[in-house]
């Protein structure tokens, strides 16, 4: 059975938050070699910043759960699904 996937992405946020840093972090998510998404965290207003990179949209979120269901969105294409 595989990692769940949302905890490896909650944990990378969480990693952002919990910089001594006053300065903004960056991750990229991405899946098979392919870049999805870029985020920033501003620890001075706590807020997220999701750039879907296919369409150049950007997302705010004050809410670490709410960016993760929209990473894992943007990451679950349906490839990995077994069906039987």
């Amino acid at each position: 059975m595989k990692g769940s996937q949302l905890v490896a992405i909650i944990k990378r946020l969480e990693a952002m938050q919990d910089t001594d840093s006053t300065e903004v972090q960056t991750r990229r998510f991405e899946k098979n070699g392919e870049e999805r998404g870029l985020v920033t965290y501003d620890p001075k207003t706590e807020t997220f910043e999701l750039e879907e990179l296919a369409d150049h949209q950007t997302f705010q979120f004050d809410n670490i759960d709410l960016v993760a269901m929209e990473i894992f969105d943007l990451l679950d294409d349906g490839t990995d699904v077994n069906e039987d």
